[in-house]
């Protein structure tokens, strides 16, 4: 009990010798508010259930918070002893500070300092903390009496079935209203659309609708349970404390979020009008650019085949811009989370995306360069088929056996690209197969033989004419190579099985050896056919088949 009575004479002393120093320097010059001493030190309310009785400041060597708590547990422990007589409360004056008292039992002192918060005397904030004091004493006693606890969790179970009843009714009149209004308006909903262009589909609109109703009843069931819980705690002294900040804890969210957005209006007005800006720029560049795929306006040197890509890196370039130009007014770019976010995903990016840049940029390469385009037959690498589609990472490709290749655009401009389309429809495309004859056979009848088997051929060209080059002199045989022309490279299989067939049928019929593949001695009997038994079962002759197609 000394102790305590020194360690509270010692802090009214401080307060009071602060406060003292004060009075002198208001004598001496009236001060900004700002600038006043006391404005540094800050203050604590002292809170008992939930309720603020006043509030109390502090000192460097015991700060308000701790004061504050010091008197609460003080009001507590009297309000806990029930020999203590609510009204038995007294204001004691001293020399510089004056004593709130239970009997023998200081509840607080309060000096000039605590007084200049409320801007009156000191002997009069005294007596009212008294008051405010006794009556939280008695609040204190009767807020824990059985009576009032039975009462309260009575209420709270009545409350409980309000909140069920509640619940079930707004469930069951959304319900309701949601079938109205299907039976009444959604006939009426129609697709939005502007002349033959459907901006948004019916669908989607009433999936809003529905989506809003639903949003609402939630909202209505969350308010409810909100004011059924703040209900409950407040009733209850331990709990009415947390009650108290259960709107704080809901509401400063919405009011950071709030206050944040109206600090920056101006940048996100700025970035709306950036948004317009460039969607309108874009959308003339797309313009400009579909007028020239279509051929409408033509540029010098510039193929129409270009114009979609060249639109791609446009569209690039002016979001790039765009991003550059709005990254200081996005709300939270200069925080430090924000950097380390736009360094984090940049790192990622650029450790990940090695290849697939080398794609995009191979693929942009090869648009330009003209390799081949959709729709041509090529061959790259150890793949053949048409081309189906060009992105701009990776080349589809359809092979002769329907077999679909992805192929990365890197691995195609590192390679060689054979496009058999890009010249066949003006200059031809030269079919070529070789044979190997030997020495004992005229060269003029195996020419002759090799061209009537490209003219027995449908689909090579008469003109340019079919040629023989003799490829090799090797050791057992002649190689020869006929060359016939075509048009359409798509049906380069058939002519090829088309031209062996004759080659195979000429050299047969005019008993001519073909040497290929190997050759270690002439035989007892030529390598060939009989003519007779070029349609042995289950072969059928060209008549035969023609016949019974027929």
């Amino acid at each position: 009990m000394i102790l305590d009575k020194l360690g509270a004479i010692l802090l009214i002393a401080a307060l009071a010798a602060l406060s003292t120093g004060s009075a002198a320097q208001n004598d001496t010059a009236q001060a900004p508010v700002n600038d006043h001493p006391d404005a540094k030190f800050v203050t604590a309310p002292v809170e008992i259930d939930g309720r603020i009785l006043f509030s109390v400041r502090g000192v460097s060597s015991l700060p308000a918070g701790q004061r504050a708590a010091a008197i609460a547990d003080r009001i507590e422990a009297l309000a806990r002893d029930p020999a203590v007589p609510a009204d038995s409360l007294q204001v004691v004056e001293s020399d510089g500070y004056t004593s709130i008292m239970a009997g023998e039992r200081r509840v607080m002192g309060v000096v000039d300092a605590d007084a200049r918060i409320e801007e009156v005397s000191r002997k009069t904030i005294a007596i009212a903390y008294r008051d405010r004091i006794g009556k939280a004493i008695e609040d204190y006693r009767r807020d824990r009496r059985s009576e009032v606890l039975s009462s309260h969790g009575l209420y709270s179970a009545g409350a409980a079935v309000v909140l069920a009843v509640v619940v079930v009714l707004v469930i069951w009149l959304s319900r309701w209203f949601n079938a109205l209004i299907e039976r009444r308006f959604r006939s009426r909903v129609r697709n939005l659309g502007i002349q033959s262009f459907e901006i948004v589909r019916a669908e989607r609109i009433w999936s809003g609708l529905r989506a809003a109703l639903s949003a609402l009843r939630i909202l209505v069931i969350v308010v409810a349970g909100f004011a059924f819980l703040d209900f409950v705690l407040r009733g209850f002294p331990w709990t009415r404390g947390f009650a108290n900040r259960l709107v704080e804890i809901v509401i400063r969210p919405l009011k950071t979020m709030g206050e944040g957005l109206i600090a920056e209006i101006p940048d996100l007005v700025f970035l709306v009008v950036l948004v317009l800006v460039v969607r309108f720029f874009l959308r003339l560049i797309r313009l400009f650019f579909e007028a020239v795929a279509r051929g409408s306006v033509t540029l010098a040197g510039f193929e129409a085949d270009w114009a979609w890509p060249t639109f791609k890196i446009a569209r690039f370039a002016v979001v790039a811009f765009a991003l550059v130009v709005a990254y200081p007014y996005i709300p939270g770019s200069g925080s430090e989370a924000f950097k380390g976010v736009s360094l984090f995903l940049g790192l990622v990016v650029s450790l990940g995306s090695s290849s697939a840049i080398s794609n995009v940029i191979a693929g942009l390469m090869l648009t330009y360069r003209r390799a081949f385009k959709v729709g041509d037959r090529v061959k790259i690498g150890d793949t053949t088929g048409d081309v189906t589609e060009m992105r701009l990472q990776v080349t589809h490709l359809r092979t002769f056996k329907n077999e679909e290749v992805t192929i990365p655009n890197s691995v195609i401009l590192s390679g060689q690209v054979v496009n058999y389309s890009s010249l066949a429809a003006q200059q031809g495309l030269i079919l070529h197969t070789t044979v190997g004859i030997g020495y004992e056979t005229p060269w003029r009848q195996v020419e002759a033989m090799l061209l009537m088997a490209a003219a027995r051929t449908p689909g090579l060209l008469r003109q340019p004419a079919p040629f023989v080059m003799h490829k090799a002199l090797g050791d057992f045989c002649v190689t020869y190579e006929i060359n016939a022309y075509c048009n359409d490279p798509m049906v380069m299989n058939r002519l090829y099985t088309e031209l062996h067939r004759n080659i195979l049928d000429l050299f047969n019929e005019y008993g001519v050896q073909i040497m290929t593949p190997a050759y270690e001695g002439d035989p007892e009997q030529p390598k060939l056919v009989p003519k007779d038994q070029w349609y042995a079962a289950p072969a059928v002759s060209d008549r035969q088949d023609g016949a019974a197609q027929g």
